[in-house]
């Protein structure tokens, strides 16, 4: 990918860097201009002046906003944390990148759909979450909306990585210490690399600065949609996700014993917020503007594996 620097002076502003998209996108972005990547301490999200006076510090061209509370069990008894995280820190965001004409972009998930379509998911479908995750998550999108600040905003599925708290990672760690897993597979959807995510997010930049020949994002965005999914290619279970991945490890590290998985159904592992049973998601929208396809799941598993 060709290098496309900012223009002069100018920085993007990311948060959640010690997560793992952000992680990610602290490399992808690295290559277009100065990134600017506060700790927690330094921009804490739950707390609005912080968010405020971090943005009027850095003054950024950009916001790029993968920081958020994910925790989706736990959202049920905090629900107020999790919007002031998922909600009012994106609302903030909006405001203040309309007064300095930044653009932002924000990361969203699956979760502000109810999962009872038999469909992927476009970005025109009806939006019902059936968590408080899921539900201040969508109340982060409308206020990021509602702001009337240049932004984009991608919903993704399932994301896993190299570092935190994953699924993959769990699953991983769990086959080797257990004779069996019992892994759900009545819930339907496709992984996501948190680097495919980067990646996508540097070129959309990219393409972004290419088109504007002022020092104005708002003219440029203006002609973009501001919602779009990006996740994984293809589709699967939480079951096929994990028998996958116990498969292909088995194949790098034959001398090593491995859980046999089983599938089970959703009730059979109840959990105090409700996951959607159809997470699938139709990507066509970023590749129509964007000309990004993300890689098959499958695909991406593998290069993720290599690296552990």
């Amino acid at each position: 990918m060709e290098r496309s620097a900012l223009p002069a002076g100018e920085r993007i502003l990311l948060t959640g860097a010690s997560g793992q998209v952000g992680g990610d996108l602290l490399e992808t972005l690295k290559p277009l201009g100065e990134v600017i990547a506060p700790r927690r301490v330094e921009m804490n999200l739950a707390n609005p002046d912080s968010v405020r006076q971090m943005i009027r510090a850095v003054r950024p061209r950009w916001i790029v906003n993968p920081g958020a509370y994910t925790a989706v069990d736990k959202a049920e008894s905090e629900p107020e944390l999790a919007f002031a995280i998922n909600a009012e820190a994106v609302r903030i965001m909006g405001q203040e990148a309309r007064a300095i004409g930044a653009g932002v972009i924000h990361f969203s998930t699956d979760y502000v759909f109810d999962g009872s379509g038999s469909a992927p998911y476009r970005e025109t479908d009806a939006t019902r979450p059936v968590s408080v995750y899921g539900a201040s998550k969508l109340a982060g999108e409308k206020a990021l909306t509602d702001t009337g600040a240049a932004h984009m905003i991608f919903r993704t599925s399932w994301v896993y990585g190299t570092r935190g708290k994953n699924f993959l990672l769990t699953i991983l760690k769990l086959a080797r210490e257990r004779e069996t897993l019992r892994v759900v597979a009545d819930q339907y959807g496709a992984p996501t690399w948190s680097r495919d995510l980067a990646r996508m997010t540097a070129e959309v930049i990219r393409k972004c600065e290419a088109k504007t020949l002022s020092q104005e994002l708002a003219g440029a965005l203006a002609e973009v949609e501001d919602v779009f999914h990006a996740a994984g290619a293809g589709e699967t279970t939480w079951y096929g996700f994990a028998a996958e991945a116990v498969r292909l490890q088995q194949e790098l590290e034959p001398e090593v014993r491995f859980a046999a998985i089983e599938a089970i159904t959703t009730a059979e592992y109840p959990t105090p917020a409700k996951r959607p049973a159809n997470s699938r998601m139709n990507c066509e929208r970023l590749k129509e503007r964007f000309g990004w396809e993300v890689p098959d799941w499958r695909h991406s598993l593998r290069e993720v594996l290599a690296e552990l």
